[in-house]
């Protein structure tokens, strides 16, 4: 199992070749707040590295979550539209957003892993 990170505090797990999932970092929901609403994208959108890819809305801010490799989403997690607080309560397990097929894994090599991601946190 292989976690990056994106400079837009977006994580992303590589457990097996079929699909990486998606979700947003602890910085990110502490910066956002309590999470009220998640606008998913649709299985099937394909979309680039960077692109806009859904909506985090919190009682402080909205949010955009980036596509953080270019690629295919497979698979949306419906508990988090149903429960948008997962993603304060369990960022990084049940409150993940979205599973994508990587398109270039080159993009997904080329993310922070987490000592590069920890440095970055300490300059903010």
């Amino acid at each position: 199992m292989t976690t990056m990170y994106t400079p837009d505090h977006e994580w992303i797990n590589i457990e097996d070749h079929e699909a990486a999932t998606v979700g947003i970092t602890l910085h990110a929901q502490d910066a956002l707040g309590d999470v009220v609403f998640v606008d998913l994208p649709a299985v099937g959108a394909s979309f680039k590295k960077g692109e806009t890819a859904g909506v985090v809305e919190s009682v402080k801010a909205a949010a955009d979550l980036y596509m953080p490799v270019s690629g295919e989403v497979v698979e949306v997690n419906e508990a988090l539209r149903a429960d948008p607080s997962l993603a304060n309560s369990d960022p990084l397990g049940s409150g993940w957003f979205f599973k994508v097929r990587v398109a270039d894994m080159a993009e997904f090599e080329s993310l922070m892993d987490a000592p590069a991601y920890d440095a970055l946190l300490k300059t903010l």
